[in-house]
């Protein structure tokens, strides 16, 4: 083990994306991150639906990476995270149009072709992914039927799409292949059988590799381009960005649940072999694969994005909603609150999320809230017994015996939200690292690089002693 270096993170969200140095010296218990630029992500509307805007996106982190190479020339590689399921079609070098958005409503029909063809729970033992109607293998469906499938000669998903642009080299890998619901649970490797059953073109699909791997150098036009030495690599890390938000919770896998609360709330426990009873697809857990082999068994729950986006709909009229005074507002309501089903698909389409919320309340006999208070504490009340309702769950069907909870990401900021859910749950949550993604993909590209070693629990004790978690006790309350 070298005596430690630095990488460059390219961590891209639903909402934003950043690009991170981090420096790492596992001997010396260092572990820094210098944020180095953050720029705003989004879907955009077409005629043809909700699209990425993923020329734009590039263009804004190849600016971030130069920035970081202008104040770290000697970062020694680059590892990009993104959001899971979402893809570009290429034929050749060209993309062929701006991805979907996983929020576009072109899947809705798809669902019913695939299932069709593969019920539900035969998709389920193959690959153990709850039922999302966003999954990869659902677009797959509505784009073969739209024609375009049929143009492509490769696939790829998210940063590997950005790791062909900076190296030419086409992969998938395995932790984000793992959520496309066409890898075999078991296996890990792409489910040809399958695949072949559902008609779909297994030609355009990429090797898998696993979190660790090098992509090869930049292109030498792109390192010209961001004012790199030559002969820096990509790195695949945890290229899902909740693999390596897991990969940086500091916790006992034998004892603890996580929640990677951002845009969504990643709710599981670790574990060494997946989960495919009845049980657990009837309580829609999903397989997902995590670094090193692990696998994140987890329930997806709509996460900050309904407080986010209902705040985005309240400054339509061009008056900023302060969110540290709204949540203090939200922290002072009493009475009666609100509690609704967080998971509830009328929630994942954007617009008027206090309205559909307002609309669940009335149709369940619940008096809906009628403040901007009201409405973001039953907001706060709602996720935390989502997230406390699916740590109950993943421990009975996992046998992990939960003693604590750990937040990281955005929501680990979020005091109310965080006391919420211990209340709820009447286990401790310990809050933090915020940036927990950006040092997941750091520290698999620094074990890659020599400048730190060992396992996931390794790793985990550098990042307990960098970045020290909050508590939150549950009360009687």
């Amino acid at each position: 083990m070298s005596s430690g270096g630095a990488v460059a993170a390219v961590d891209l969200g639903a909402t934003s994306g950043r690009v991170v140095v981090g420096r790492v010296d596992q001997g010396a218990g260092r572990l820094e991150l210098d944020h180095v630029a953050r720029f705003p992500n989004g879907p955009v509307r077409m005629a043809s639906g909700l699209h990425w805007d993923v020329a734009g996106l590039y263009r804004d982190l190849a600016s971030g990476l130069a920035d970081a190479f202008r104040r770290e020339p000697a970062v020694a590689s680059i590892g990009v995270d993104s959001w899971a399921v979402d893809y570009g079609l290429l034929r050749g070098d060209r993309l062929l149009g701006e991805p979907f958005h996983y929020r576009d409503a072109r899947n809705e029909a798809a669902v019913e072709s695939v299932h069709a063809t593969v019920p539900f729970a035969e998709l389920y033992r193959r690959n153990g992914l709850q039922f999302l109607p966003f999954n990869t293998v659902y677009q797959l469906a509505a784009e073969q039927q739209s024609g375009w499938l049929d143009l492509a000669d490769s696939l790829l998903l998210i940063p590997d799409l950005i790791g062909f642009q900076l190296t030419g080299a086409r992969v998938a890998e395995r932790t984000n292949a793992s959520t496309t619901g066409l890898v075999d649970v078991s296996t890990g490797e792409w489910d040809d059988e399958l695949i072949a059953q559902l008609g779909l073109p297994a030609s355009v699909l990429a090797p898998l590799i696993d979190p660790g791997a090098s992509l090869g150098p930049l292109r030498a036009d792109v390192a010209a381009d961001l004012g790199a030495p030559a002969g820096i690599e990509v790195v695949a890390v945890g290229s899902h960005d909740t693999a390596s938000a897991v990969v940086a919770v500091p916790m006992r896998a034998e004892s603890a649940a996580y929640i990677s609360c951002g845009t969504w709330g990643l709710v599981g426990v670790e574990l060494e072999r997946p989960v495919t009873t009845d049980a657990a697809r009837e309580a829609n857990f999903t397989n997902e694969g995590g670094v090193d082999g692990r696998v994140r068994f987890l329930h997806n729950v709509m996460g900050l994005w309904l407080l986010s986006e209902s705040v985005r709909w309240w400054e339509r009229d061009g008056e900023p909603v302060v969110l540290p005074e709204l949540l203090a507002a939200a922290a002072s309501v009493t009475g009666e609150i609100a509690v609704f089903d967080a998971n509830d698909p009328r929630f994942l389409a954007p617009g008027d999320l206090p309205g559909r919320i307002a609309e669940w309340c009335a149709e369940h006999d619940v008096p809906a809230p009628r403040t901007r208070a009201e409405f973001a504490r039953s907001i706060i009340e709602s996720l935390a017994e989502a997230f406390a309702g699916a740590v109950r769950t993943a421990s009975v069907l996992s046998g992990v015996d939960v003693e604590t909870i750990h937040v990281v990401g955005g929501g680990s900021l979020n005091a109310l939200l965080c006391q919420r859910t211990a209340d709820r749950s009447g286990l401790p949550v310990l809050a933090g690292p915020v940036e927990a993604t950006a040092i997941g993909n750091v520290l698999v590209q620094a074990r890659a690089q020599g400048f730190a070693s060992g396992d996931l629990e390794s790793l985990r004790a550098l990042v307990a002693q960098a970045f020290a978690p909050t508590r939150y006790a549950p009360s009687a309350r």
